[in-house]
């Protein structure tokens, strides 16, 4: 069964850190584009970040870009993204997502909570 494991999230204060990551398994990690997506309750899920399955093109959302970076390891099947500069308009459920279009193949993950707050 594939599975998508986040890890990761956590409380932190403005102006801090986190990392998260995103474990894969039992798919051909590198032939998919990986995403962070994130949600809050009420409101659609946004895309955060992506990354080719080479890792050479990515993409961000114009309200993370200069502070967020996404980054994959593919010999460890992981999808990372350093979040910095933290606001509290990034608190959110974050979800990582796994897609390949040629056959159509898309696998989410369960997420990860990231709370910013003083």
């Amino acid at each position: 069964q594939v599975q998508l494991v986040e890890s990761g999230g956590g409380s932190v204060q403005p102006g801090g850190s986190l990392r998260l990551s995103c474990a894969a398994s039992r798919f051909s990690f590198s032939r998919y584009v990986m995403s962070w997506y994130r949600q809050v309750p009420g409101k659609e899920r946004e895309l955060v970040a992506d990354i080719t399955g080479t890792g050479d093109s990515t993409n961000y959302a114009d309200s993370v870009k200069g502070r967020f970076t996404i980054s994959r390891d593919n010999a460890k099947n992981t999808v990372y993204l350093q979040m910095n500069s933290l606001k509290p308009e990034d608190t959110a459920m974050y979800y990582c997502n796994a897609l390949r279009r040629i056959p159509l193949n898309e696998y989410w993950g369960q997420g990860t909570q990231v709370t910013v707050s003083s």
